[in-house]
């Protein structure tokens, strides 16, 4: 008779006691466009007060690197966690699902895992596809994600620009390259993008799981951030324009810098003027994204959800402005391929620590199933970054692998298929790049740069030096190994 009473008591014990769920984990992903590392929290004087607050409770990574500097291929391969050789993309205007239908993506995976995936701005690139975004992935219809960069124009806005501009004339799509109009924040896509993602985070249930991704469009040209954002440079703190190509260079690692510059035929290169005033613009787009991430961060400290929240922060690839003489992307180039990385996890010893450890954004998609503890499905070709979250020093690879074709833009060429293939291993010491024939593997050319030894900039091709020459096979032996190429004899 005691022992039933016991039993009884304790029954109602547990019943009146506090059952502590475990907690709702989430996932704020958000995406810049076209954005190398300027950032404050980075050393450069691009003004980012928001984006270095969330790297001082972030690990920010230092040498993270795209598997491809243009949109579309580096996106599909990020989140999809595939390399672009894996699924056969390497220009804007194939669809990953075309040769891929039944690939897993990230959002899409966790949407079967039971979490809500919602897009909010461009997350996959967009336009140039006949699919438009990627329905699968998400839980409902995407926002602001299919659109074309030259139309981002001021909404609602009949305002002449401001008349100081310099680059009159110099055309990104239907508009100015180089533009300031005294306009808010929602004139432009990411002012409308942040809002709603802030809506999205008022609105979403706190007892489910949830993957917001938050694509912004800059600081992708045109250089239209409103006026305010230009007012914050004036020509100071701008990035230096090292207009020299490297010494022994081959022309395949250049290319024409037509999304900025134009046609070949009907390039103009730009003033001294006009350079500066381009870099201007881009660190006025880059303050303009740095606000609208402001917003975000804020409206997810207002909801209280930091402390259950992993918080990642990137850009697809790099840009040039001006260095090497090139605009824009598409090299294998350090400013092409290294991207800024900030990843936020509440539990991890890394806030506001720096890791030198090579990462590539094909590591993200493991990553965040690491973090959330949820299995992943097969074929994935990146590693999880959780050991260097948990020790900023610990080291997951010893390369990063990036590629690009030639022509650069080969789907808008008769030929329609690339005739060269430029692939790229940066290890800590040296950058290498082999340039071969898309049709049978033989070595066209290559490049050697000693990236953390005299050559940060890479600007002296080393790969004709014999006093290099252990270090260089060294290099191609990597190379070989880990693209999976064949030994082809040189041209």
């Amino acid at each position: 008779m005691l022992m039933t009473r016991s039993i009884l008591l304790l029954a109602l014990l547990g019943h009146l006691l506090p059952v502590h769920a475990a907690p709702v984990k989430r996932v704020l992903w958000i995406m810049a466009d076209d954005f190398r590392p300027e950032m404050g929290c980075y050393g450069s004087e691009a003004k980012t007060p928001h984006l270095d607050a969330l790297a001082q409770r972030s690990l920010r990574f230092d040498r993270a690197y795209c598997q491809q500097a243009v949109c579309n291929p580096s996106r599909s391969s990020l989140l999809t966690g595939r390399r672009p050789d894996s699924l056969k993309v390497w220009s804007n205007s194939l669809h990953f699902r075309s040769a891929n239908p039944e690939v897993e993506t990230l959002p899409g995976w966790l949407k079967k895992q039971g979490f809500q995936s919602l897009c909010v701005g461009k997350i996959f690139h967009n336009w140039h596809t006949e699919i438009k975004g990627d329905p699968e992935s998400w839980s409902r219809p995407e926002f602001l994600h299919y659109a074309n960069h030259g139309h981002d124009h001021a909404l609602g806005d009949s305002s002449s620009p401001s008349a100081t501009m310099v680059n009159q004339g110099r055309r990104y799509g239907e508009m100015e390259l180089c533009e300031a109009r005294d306009v808010a924040d929602e004139a432009y896509y990411d002012g409308r993008v942040a809002a709603e993602a802030v809506r999205q985070i008022r609105q979403l249930p706190r007892d489910k799981p949830w993957f917001l991704a938050v694509g912004f469009w800059k600081p992708h040209a045109p250089f239209n951030a409103p006026k305010k954002y230009w007012d914050l440079y004036n020509g100071m703190g701008l990035p230096k324009d090292e207009a020299t190509a490297p010494k022994g260079a081959p022309p395949e690692a250049l290319h024409a810098s037509t999304e900025i510059l134009g046609p070949p035929q009907k390039q103009r290169r730009p003033s001294a003027e006009e350079a500066l005033e381009m870099r201007r613009g881009y660190c006025a787009n880059v303050s303009y994204l740095d606000a609208q991430v402001g917003k975000v961060l804020q409206a997810l400290r207002d909801q209280g959800l930091e402390r259950d929240t992993l918080i990642v922060f990137l850009s697809d690839h790099g840009y040039h402005l001006g260095e090497h003489g090139l605009w824009g992307k598409t090299s294998n180039f350090e400013l092409d391929a290294r991207v800024p990385l900030l990843i936020a996890d509440p539990d991890s010893a890394g806030a506001g620590k720096t890791s030198r450890s090579l990462v590539e954004l094909v590591d993200l998609f493991p990553t965040v199933l690491d973090w959330l503890g949820v299995g992943a499905p097969g074929g994935l070709d990146g590693k999880s970054l959780m050991p260097i979250l948990k020790d900023p020093r610990a080291e997951v690879k010893a390369v990063a692998l990036t590629q690009h074709p030639r022509p650069a833009y080969f789907d808008r060429e008769p030929l329609g298929s690339p005739k060269l293939m430029g692939y790229s291993l940066r290890t800590r010491k040296f950058r290498l790049t082999h340039w071969r024939s898309a049709s049978d593997g033989r070595v066209m050319a290559r490049e050697f740069y000693l990236t953390d030894q005299n050559d940060p900039e890479e600007r002296f091709n080393q790969i004709d030096n014999p006093a290099h020459l252990p270090m260089i096979e060294q290099a191609e032996g990597l190379l070989l190994q880990h693209f999976g190429l064949g030994v082809v004899e040189k041209r």
